[in-house]
């Protein structure tokens, strides 16, 4: 009972630090992916693992529904489509898997969201500076101090801890109160 108790009261530590230290962050992604949709543009998710399931599960807040019933929002996960990514992955390099996509689906004005519990993932950082070079803003959702990528986003969110099981709860609260709040915000 210890056990469970242990790691209940460290997630919701971490989510007290997120708190005191990500709120403006986390409202500045909704602001941005806001714009970028009353823009026409589409919100692009990826990342490896958990993030990658975490990128397929807000891709499909955006384009179902979070709370409201209302008109899609334009996002897709690039980790959804095992084709494609293990054709790059076998015709290229693994790290090459999210530029590739990036390269053929991002364009100005879109906004691009990494995920990386280590903020190191080179796949990840390869996608997102691809994604820079074409003029979308990018977002990392990060873990420990924020690794290479936090160098490279418009926006760091990065979760003040290297336990990637409570970065990944953590992104996961994060990534659905962005949810709510575009869906607040466009209705």
């Amino acid at each position: 009972m210890q056990n469970i108790t242990n790691q209940i009261q460290a997630s919701i530590d971490l989510k007290q630090k997120v708190l005191e230290t990500l709120s403006d962050n986390i409202f500045l992604v909704s602001n941005l992916i806001v714009e970028c949709i009353k823009a026409g543009g589409k919100v692009v998710f990826f990342g490896n693992g958990g993030s990658a399931a975490d990128a397929q599960h807000l891709a499909g807040e955006l384009m179902g529904k979070f709370y409201k019933e209302r008109k899609p929002y334009p996002a897709i996960a690039l980790t959804t489509n095992s084709s494609i990514i293990t054709a790059i992955a076998n015709d290229y390099e693994f790290s090459d898997v999210f530029e590739r996509q990036v390269e053929g689906l991002v364009k100005e004005g879109d906004i691009v969201i990494g995920i990386s519990t280590s903020g190191n993932s080179l796949n990840v950082l390869k996608g997102l500076k691809k994604a820079a070079n074409l003029g979308a803003k990018t977002v990392g959702l990060l873990g420990g101090d924020g690794g290479t990528i936090k160098e490279v986003v418009t926006v760091p969110v990065i979760v003040p801890s290297s336990d990637t099981p409570r970065v990944q709860e953590c992104h996961i609260t994060i990534g659905h109160i962005i949810c709510s709040l575009v869906e607040e915000s466009l209705g």
